[in-house]
């Protein structure tokens, strides 16, 4: 007994000790980490600058990106409520099963997905999922790998627009065949990272049984019930509802990633640190600078300075296609540079900035490092692809 006891006690003492000393240890660590981060931006920025820029910063982007994607969340899940009222999604599902479910291991209502998204941003696909209907038709792995499948395709009509709007036609498009290959290696990575950790998420539903069956006795009876006008209503009502939540759930992620990669990534105004938005140190671009030969044989970049598109589009896609008129005015891009930068900007689509907020709206916080990492992935093959397409073809 004595013998048997000794192992156990002594594992219950460093127990004991480890909840003693790790708040602490813990604690010292973060502000390391806190001092370290600013105090290299303060010494380069100055402190005053830094605070004012970093508000302001955080202030615009409030403004002008998550209000933006509030209103596309709200005017989205109004759509997507009405599709499933009024059974297109079931639609989908019967006509799309036979190529989602080879190429993407998913349902055919995901495609669904995959057009709002293109026609608005990624938060969209949280919106219809946050619809029950929807989400039946899925597995809970599959279920959770719809935020690196809808992101992918981005606000991908925006930036293949804004493409051709600077003059090129064919490249936007070879780079768009590129995102769907990267989204294919996202959607599958992001399956099998979660099957690795989660086993029993290949066979549970999304939706619980007891909860469709009652559900579509609900619908039944209030299709018989209700006018079509009624129904109309009560669907977008209710999905810009929804569209509200997922808008809130988003701001956090977007604010305080998106300004600090903006901050390690844009450097000084015309008139220097003064505070204003958008300023920063540019480490990331001195960083991959580097590195740049690397860049120059996986996505055919001659010039560093490229390198920022796809950082920024981590944050913000929009924010990087802001970035474009004065790369073209440098005489820094080309046709191959556009094939990258649609694969790239498609497929990241700022996905560092809401992958978290996205899957904490569906309840899986915990999944936020598999997502990332697996969009990574399938953010560079993307890139890689369209170079290769563009050698082919151009």
């Amino acid at each position: 007994m004595t013998a048997s006891s000794g192992p156990a006690e002594n594992t219950a003492t460093n127990a004991t000790k480890a909840k003693k000393t790790n708040p602490y240890t813990r604690g010292i660590v973060c502000l390391l980490w806190i001092f370290v981060i600013f105090g290299v931006i303060a010494m380069k920025m100055g402190l005053a600058p830094m605070m004012k820029t970093m508000m302001a910063t955080a202030h615009d982007l409030l403004l002008n990106t998550c209000f933006f994607l509030m209103a596309v969340c709200v005017l989205t899940g109004a759509l997507g409520r009405i599709l499933v009222e009024f059974g297109v999604v079931e639609m989908l599902q019967k006509i799309l099963h036979p190529i989602m479910k080879p190429v993407f291991n998913l349902p055919g209502v995901a495609s669904l997905g995959g057009v709002m998204t293109f026609l608005s941003d990624n938060p969209a696909i949280i919106t219809i999922s946050k619809d029950k209907e929807f989400a039946k038709y899925f597995k809970k792995y599959q279920f959770i790998s719809l935020t690196n499948f809808g992101t992918a395709f981005g606000m991908g009509l925006l930036v293949i627009i804004y493409m051709i709007s600077l003059g090129y036609t064919i490249e936007p498009l070879i780079g768009f065949a590129g995102a769907i290959i990267g989204c294919i290696v996202s959607t599958r990575c992001m399956q099998h990272f979660i099957l690795r950790s989660y086993p029993s998420y290949r066979d549970m539903e999304a939706v619980d049984e007891v909860y469709s069956e009652i559900k579509e006795t609900e619908k039944e009876g209030k299709s018989k019930e209700e006018s079509l006008f009624t129904r109309i209503l009560n669907a977008v009502l209710d999905g810009g509802k929804g569209g509200v939540e997922v808008g809130l759930a988003i701001i956090p992620g977007v604010l305080v990633i998106s300004t600090l990669v903006m901050m390690l990534t844009f450097g000084a105004g015309e008139n220097g640190y003064d505070g204003s938005a958008y300023q920063g140190i540019e480490l990331l671009p001195w960083l991959i600078g580097k590195i740049n030969i690397v860049f120059e044989w996986l996505f055919g970049f001659h010039d560093p300075h490229l390198i920022g598109f796809p950082i920024t589009a981590l944050g913000a896609v929009g924010a990087a296609l802001g970035l474009l008129p004065k790369f073209v005015s440098e005489g820094w891009v080309d046709g191959n540079a556009i094939c990258v930068f649609t694969a790239i900007g498609m497929c990241w689509s700022g996905y560092l900035s809401t992958h978290t907020a996205m899957l904490d709206s569906m309840g899986y916080r915990n999944l936020t490092s598999k997502a990332i990492l697996a969009h990574t992935i399938g953010g560079l093959v993307a890139a890689v692809v369209a170079h290769l397409l563009a050698m082919i073809i151009l």
